[in-house]
């Protein structure tokens, strides 16, 4: 292609790429924004910490405003992206198709709650600090570029952005358990991006070029075990992103140390969007890769299960659980059809709202207890706090996957999916994921259901808790988080007709 096609190429991609460009923008106005708050704010001076403290609220308000402005207007950009003639951008790099638009309108929704999340919580003790904002924007840019990626170059990169930005997140508080979690992330991550690269090396070597649509062709002139060998080496940086054995290590420790905003995003939007570039690299290799993901799939569940019933902190808690559902999540991937990707899709898109208000409602229980909440403070707090207890009872039976919850309509649409697929291939370790992974969603109700057994069964432990005070805001976010966790149990074709069209 000549110099000036690739240009018209680009300018013409543009009408493509306008949530993105929306958020480089928005990520510019506000570190300038907060450059000159910070700027009017820091004027030290006698008797004037009310009037400190009222700029820094008036500043924060602006800059969350801002942020929220920013992901509602690549929100509605994505929305308008529906009714767009979809296609490949930029020299076929990116591919614009309604998956794209779906998990970036996933993506999308998680970044708008962790926001009203942080805005309406993390005031006291450790707020987070306003740096937070941009870095999430530059996040989502990168799992916007996730979702959209068909090029072995543009998901390294798009990986590589969102990878910087987590630790960024990660290791943005002054704390040292922050900083510790930090450093751990950012050296598995490195470890993982590295065999990520050098399995994409391998990928280039035998097929000549970076675009997966067109190496199937020359993959398959190749051995199978050399396939095997690239391919795994090249989904390390998606499984680490998706927390699946054994690039899992870095997840208890990241949940403990970073934010509980910052974590609640963590645990669903880069899944999402790992989610689909799997799906995309997965059906670009020639080599059938359904025992390993089977394999993956169960020691993921398994594992995650196991760890979680001997934890005590219940963001350690979630964060086995998150490996765990990661595996579940998998499910649908395994059964390599139609209908397990479909199954995979609503399981994450679903799984938004679950985890979101999972972390939301413990996050507002645990602000009398200067941010840390063991298993055995929820003692009591059924009675105490009834609005929260219930609304907690209803995302830990979510996370189980019991009726009446979406949780359990998710966990049913992918195990039949992979029943199915067994029925066609008889594939033994598909029949081993069915039946043990079946097991271990029995082997979770021991550690779920202990929480709402301590919320009404228990006396009260810790008096602070008792008498924690909800505001309307933070009352109002946790109702509109979990109302669609028992809302989608009765109505999932609300999002299923729209995966159906995908």
């Amino acid at each position: 292609m000549q110099l000036i096609d690739q240009l018209n190429d680009s300018i013409r991609s543009l009408s493509g790429f306008w949530p993105e460009l929306a958020l480089v923008f928005a990520i510019a106005i506000l570190v300038v924004t907060d450059l000159v708050l910070l700027t009017r704010s820091k004027r030290p001076s006698s008797g004037q910490d009310s009037i400190q403290a009222q700029a820094l609220a008036k500043n924060r308000s602006v800059l969350y405003g801002l942020s929220l402005l920013a992901v509602t207007v690549a929100g509605a950009f994505i929305i308008g992206q529906e009714s767009q003639q979809k296609g490949f951008l930029f020299n076929s790099v990116l591919l614009l198709d309604n998956q794209a638009v779906f998990y970036k309108l996933v993506v999308t929704l998680a970044a708008l709650f962790a926001i009203l999340h942080a805005w309406t919580v993390s005031k006291t003790p450790n707020p987070l600090p306003f740096d937070w904002l941009p870095i999430l924007l530059a996040l989502l840019l990168g799992l916007y570029l996730m979702t959209m990626s068909v090029n072995l170059l543009t998901i390294y990169l798009s990986i590589e952005l969102v990878s910087i930005s987590s630790y960024l997140l990660t290791g943005l508080s002054a704390s040292r358990k922050a900083s510790e979690g930090g450093l751990k992330y950012l050296l598995f991550g490195a470890v993982s991006s590295a065999i990520m690269l050098y399995g994409m090396s391998l990928l280039y070597g035998l097929t000549g070029t970076l675009a997966l649509s067109e190496s199937v062709e020359q993959l398959t002139q190749n051995d199978s075990f050399v396939i095997y060998v690239a391919g795994f080496l090249t989904l390390g940086g998606i499984l680490f992103k998706l927390s699946l054995v054994p690039f899992h290590v870095w997840t208890p420790d990241v949940y403990e140390a970073a934010p509980t905003p910052v974590v609640a995003f963590f645990s669903v939007a880069p899944k999402a969007a790992a989610l689909l570039v799997l799906m995309r690299v997965l059906t670009a290799l020639p080599a059938n890769f359904q025992t390993p993901m089977a394999v993956i799939s169960l020691a993921s569940i398994t594992l995650g299960n196991l760890s979680a019933l001997w934890q005590t902190d219940a963001k350690r808690l979630l964060a086995y659980s998150s490996i765990a559902h990661a595996g579940f999540l998998l499910v649908g991937v395994v059964a390599f059809n139609e209908t397990g990707f479909e199954a995979a899709t609503f399981y994450v898109a679903t799984y938004v709202f679950i985890n979101l208000a999972a972390f939301l409602l413990i996050d507002l229980l645990a602000q009398a207890n200067n941010g840390n909440l063991t298993i055995q403070d929820f003692s009591g707090l059924g009675t105490s706090q009834p609005l929260l207890g219930a609304a907690l009872t209803i995302v830990m039976i979510a996370l189980t996957g019991l009726p009446p919850t979406v949780g359990f309509t998710a966990k049913f649409l992918a195990f039949s999916a992979l029943l199915e697929a067994y029925q066609t291939n008889a594939n033994p370790w598909v029949l081993a994921l069915f039946a043990i992974g079946l097991l271990n969603a029995v082997i979770s109700l021991f550690y779920y259901l202990r929480i709402p057994f301590l919320l009404y069964f228990r006396p009260a432990s810790t008096a602070n808790l008792s008498d924690i005070h909800i505001s309307r805001p933070q009352l109002i976010l946790a109702t509109v988080l979990t109302v669609p966790v028992l809302a989608l149990f009765f109505k999932p074709e609300w999002i299923l007709r729209w995966i159906g069209g995908l």
